[in-house]
């Protein structure tokens, strides 16, 4: 028996070569580890995944934390060998997966920032004076924006949109997402409206034909939009300190609030692991409850 860290590796295809490679050294010092531990109390003999139980891994997380590493690198370690186990689970090579109850040592998730109505309305429709700016630029702003909102898009993702992309009859897009994952998101009516009068008038006063290509998204030197650029533009547009991705939170957490399913939020958002878009389930309950605590008299 081994640990098969050439099989598992190949099967990481949702995500980057750098985020697999990652995975694969955690897990091979995981397992460096367990030799090195064998002839401690009660470690038995650990030859392979189908050998590690619950009570080896949360040994390993404990050593972590006394040997000084920060939580959120314990957080990242654990992480890789859940995906792991789940991959050595799945294809038979151990029974159970001992990751499940073994995280009770890594750093709490925060919950996602979701923004608030008027934190919205300031970003999509009514930017601050500061951030009036010519006609090309707005064009170009207001689609970005309402990408990340109206269809939860991930920064990248925005900035690697092209012609060929834009499925306009069928109001629905392309996207590439993490580890070159394709998925085909719709396009909510203002984001199509505001796609449109960028691409129809604005894109053509910004783009450098022999520097942009066919990048949908452009920046003030005709070149293609950068995720840096994103970030100053919401950074712009915006009445308080935000970020782009708090808009594809708040895209997820509506969703739920207005009863979507998870398993389509998961598909809308292009999340492999359902487990990453359950921690909007919980942003959604918490937001009910500061309804209740503000708006009913016993709240």
């Amino acid at each position: 028996m081994g640990w098969d860290i050439d099989d598992f590796s190949a099967s990481a295809t949702s995500v980057s070569e750098e985020t697999a490679a990652m995975y694969c050294r955690e897990v091979t010092t995981f397992a460096e580890w367990l030799r090195s531990a064998q002839a401690g109390p009660g470690a038995g003999s650990v030859s392979g995944p189908g050998d590690v139980d619950t009570r080896a891994v949360r040994r390993y997380l404990a050593h972590l934390s006394t040997e000084g590493y920060a939580r959120k690198t314990v957080a990242r370690k654990a992480t890789s060998l859940r995906r792991y186990f789940r991959w050595a689970e799945r294809t038979g090579r151990t029974a159970a997966d001992p990751t499940v109850g073994a995280m009770v040592l890594t750093r709490e998730r925060r919950l996602p920032r979701v923004l608030r109505s008027e934190e919205l309305e300031t970003l999509l429709d009514k930017p601050r004076p500061s951030a009036a700016d010519d006609k090309a630029r707005r064009q170009r702003d207001d689609a970005v924006l309402e990408l990340l909102y109206g269809s939860g898009l991930r920064v990248g993702e925005v900035c690697a949109i092209r012609a060929g992309d834009i499925d306009w009859e069928r109001r629905r897009l392309t996207v590439r997402g993490k580890g070159s994952k394709q998925r085909v998101v719709p396009l909510s009516e203002p984001a199509a409206a505001a796609l449109a009068a960028w691409v129809a008038e604005g894109r053509s006063e910004m783009a450098d034909a022999d520097k942009a290509e066919d990048f949908v998204f452009v920046n003030l030197n005709g070149l293609p939009l950068s995720t840096q650029a994103v970030r100053r533009l919401v950074d712009r547009r915006a009445s308080t300190k935000t970020n782009p991705h708090a808009l594809r939170h708040t895209f997820a957490t509506h969703l739920l609030d207005g009863g979507a399913d998870l398993r389509q939020v998961q598909e809308l958002l292009g999340h492999s692991d359902l487990g990453s878009t359950q921690i909007y389930t919980h942003v959604s309950r918490e937001r009910l409850r500061r309804v209740v605590a503000d708006a009913h008299p016993r709240g």
